[in-house]
């Protein structure tokens, strides 16, 4: 295919995504089984205008004048990608599955410097409702955080100490570019590829089938980091979900004491069991809530590892059409949700023992405000300064930008170049 038959592609994509509200992954997914002639690298760059459009819709949006999906697209490609106009106009009047066309009007937008300022919503690419939540957890770095989260995430992995070390894993993983990451360390990072680039894909390699990585963003290996799970101890994974910071804790553990793997959503867990396979866990129980009980475990863990359920605003590199659908009632409800999986889980940790809340949100809501509200409701709790262990654990990291007056700790793409993760610890004294 040539870019103008990829352009309309991703036109068709994006508007199949935004008027019949589907999501991103199955619209692409659908669309390429429908015309199999598209190869695998038309598909990459389809989807990569597809992500880059919606990741930064609104200021594109703003730019155009008009935030159909035509108008980001195209948008993308001139602007985003830096084709340029003069392309932009070649390939959509040379190739005849191109999209028409510019009008007049869209070759002044994509010429022209705007009359006026985009709206600072718009500047940062996030809905207009959440605008005053961003202001209140970030300030004036709002906009730099807001136009972070609109850029393209790295692919990032765990190295599996129960199997292999960091400096074999980059060897092996020479070829791909990965690099050692900049604060976990046992993380190792491939850059995002600009424009057309595409990843390579690391779920081939021979190091992954053989359980030496894992994928895993180097904010939630932070978070697992600094949760401090100990060999011997006794530690249940509440809402373990694929098992991510599951197999993260049990290499913390080097594969002695008891980890327990529970998820409300049994279907959640359902590919916990490859991975523990793959990487060679053995201290792990999976509590299957349709047949197991957690009963025999209240008051008896050293620690309880909470992954909240939440909005996701912090994956939006990652996921950025679930930005676009979120809805104030879905954030009310991910509070109370929250709250209810805290007031449960918090059951489960003995005296003296732990618990860490984390999400993957930036929103004071879901972070700072829970994480109140659990100490005003449990004074059986007391917090414990996740920036102490910060500084204790990891000496030679630069310490994080969003720091609470209790040393709970949030990471942010344009902080700390991370996805957006939310840590808060807390011990009981009683």
């Amino acid at each position: 295919m040539k870019d103008g038959g990829r352009l309309a592609a991703a036109i068709e994509v994006l508007t199949e995504v935004e008027t019949r509200h589907r999501p991103v992954q199955l619209a692409l997914k659908d669309w390429g089984s429908a015309h199999r002639f598209a190869g695998s690298g038309d598909r990459t760059v389809i989807g990569n205008l597809v992500f880059d459009a919606l990741r930064n819709k609104a200021s594109l949006g703003a730019r155009m004048n008009d935030g159909s999906a035509r108008a980001v697209v195209l948008a993308t490609y001139c602007l985003g990608w830096g084709k340029g106009l003069q392309a932009l106009s070649d390939v959509l009047e040379q190739d005849h599955h191109a999209p028409a066309a510019l009008s007049p009007d869209e070759i002044a937008c994509l010429s022209q410097e705007p009359d006026s300022t985009p709206s600072p919503f718009e500047q940062a690419d996030i809905p207009e409702w959440l605008w005053p939540h961003f202001e209140t957890v970030f300030g004036e770095s709002a906009i730099e955080e807001g136009q972070a989260l609109a850029t393209r995430a790295p692919v990032d992995m765990r190295t599996n100490t129960l199997k292999s070390d960091r400096d074999k894993v980059l060897k092996r993983l020479a070829h791909t570019g990965a690099k050692a990451t900049p604060l976990s360390p046992v993380g190792a990072r491939i850059e995002a590829k600009p424009d057309l680039g595409r990843m390579p894909h690391v779920q081939a390699e021979e190091g992954y089938r053989k359980g030496w990585f894992e994928l895993q963003d180097e904010a939630s290996q932070l978070a697992a980091h600094l949760a401090q799970a100990k060999p011997g101890e006794q530690v249940l994974d509440f809402c373990a979900g694929g098992g991510g910071k599951t197999l993260a804790l049990a290499a913390s553990m080097q594969n002695k004491g008891q980890l327990y793997a529970y998820d409300a959503d049994r279907l959640r867990l359902a590919p916990i069991h490859e991975r523990l396979q793959r990487a060679s866990v053995r201290n792990i129980q999976v509590k299957d809530p349709a047949t197991s009980s957690l009963d025999d475990l209240v008051d008896q863990m050293d620690l309880v590892f909470i992954d909240a359920p939440c909005t996701g605003t912090g994956v939006w590199r990652r996921r950025p059409d679930s930005k676009w659908k979120l809805a104030e009632k879905a954030l009310q409800d991910r509070i109370e949700d929250q709250r209810r999986v805290l007031e449960s889980a918090s059951r489960y940790v003995k005296p003296g023992g732990r618990l860490a809340y984390a999400t993957c949100s930036v929103l004071r809501e879901e972070n700072q405000a829970q994480a109140d509200w659990f100490l005003e409701q449990n004074p059986s709790f007391q917090s414990v300064s996740a920036l102490d262990i910060w500084k204790t654990t990891l000496p030679d990291a630069r310490l994080p930008k969003y720091v609470s007056d209790r040393g709970d700790i949030l990471l942010t793409p344009g902080s700390t170049q991370t996805d957006g993760f939310f840590i808060a610890l807390f011990q009981r004294v009683q």
